[in-house]
């Protein structure tokens, strides 16, 4: 059944794929973006030109709409993104998806080995920092987890909004991937680099950009509410990420034990002290599969090495 939607981001990386498949599956799409990023969409698509960190912004250009299907918030970053999502879209949205990340466990990891399910998180007992300065940018990094969960432990409190936030696995994509995650490894194996790794078992959950997208579609048509882990089966450590890039290169690669503690900037993307996977039952139970990590992950190691070359 075709649907309206709107897209809050939807530009650049994994957003710009989900909006690719809502149009290939016939949605009308809407996307709301600042309109500093161009994107391939031309009059598919219809384009409102707001910054998501205004409520004056965001309440005057939504003050029109009568209602959407599904919004895809890819843009809350902390809870004062949250309450202004609340404000614009309280009975205005017949179901509202956030984009989460597994980083809301960063608090739990060490303390359990086996792999997060969504409830080893109590967000509602999270605390809301209301003084932080969250939208001042110098800030952005360093405020990314806390903002992260504490955006959550808004929207689930306030009960407003027809809820889910998915937890999503870090994401490799090819040339779309600005983060340099991936291009670290690729560029260090060319450069026959030492990678230094703080343990060679803590393995972390990932998807593609591709799969990512396509979960959000799927959970688009879906009636469930409430977080919902996603990533591929198959995680990965920094240390077998390495291995795996020496593999596809067919270059040797070395590796070896960091200091202790690591020094800053000692230690690549991904390397953590202790695992830090996620569970997919839950998303299991609700009928999505989502596939392993060697169904893609050689491709997106050689779209970086291409971009080396």
């Amino acid at each position: 059944m075709r649907k309206n939607i709107l897209v809050i981001g939807g530009t650049r990386y994994f957003g710009k794929l989900l909006v690719q498949r809502l149009l290939g599956a016939g949605h009308q799409v809407t996307i709301a973006t600042r309109g500093h990023a161009p994107d391939p969409f031309g009059a598919r698509i219809t384009r409102i030109r707001v910054d998501r960190r205004n409520e004056r912004a965001m309440l005057a250009a939504f003050a029109a709409v009568d209602s959407y299907d599904v919004v895809y918030d890819q843009m809350c970053y902390s809870p004062i993104d949250a309450a202004i999502a609340v404000r614009v879209f309280a009975g205005k949205a017949k179901r509202y998806i956030v984009a989460s990340t597994i980083e809301v466990y960063r608090g739990l990891m060490g303390v359990q080995d086996a792999p997060f399910a969504e409830t080893d998180l109590n967000v509602l007992a999270q605390p809301i920092d209301t003084s932080y300065p969250w939208h001042d940018p110098k800030l952005a990094t360093q405020s990314y987890v806390m903002g992260k969960i504490q955006a959550e432990a808004y929207l689930y409190r306030d009960g407003t909004l027809p809820l889910v936030t998915v937890r999503i696995g870090h994401v490799l994509a090819g040339s779309e991937d600005f983060t340099g995650r991936l291009a670290h490894y690729v560029d260090l194996a060319r450069q026959y680099g030492a990678l230094r790794y703080a343990n060679a078992a803590a393995a972390s959950s990932f998807m593609s950009a591709q799969v990512i997208s396509d979960f959000l579609v799927w959970t688009g048509a879906q009636d469930f509410t409430g977080p919902v882990n996603a990533a591929c089966e198959g995680g990965l450590s920094a240390f077998d990420l390495y291995q795996r890039v020496g593999m596809v290169l067919d270059a040797p690669v070395r590796a070896m034990p960091a200091t202790q503690p690591a020094a800053p900037g000692e230690l690549s993307p991904f390397d953590y002290p202790a695992p830090f996977m996620m569970d997919m039952s839950r998303a299991r139970s609700l009928g999505y599969k989502f596939g392993h990590s060697d169904d893609w992950i050689d491709d997106m190691i050689r779209q970086h090495d291409l971009e080396f070359v």
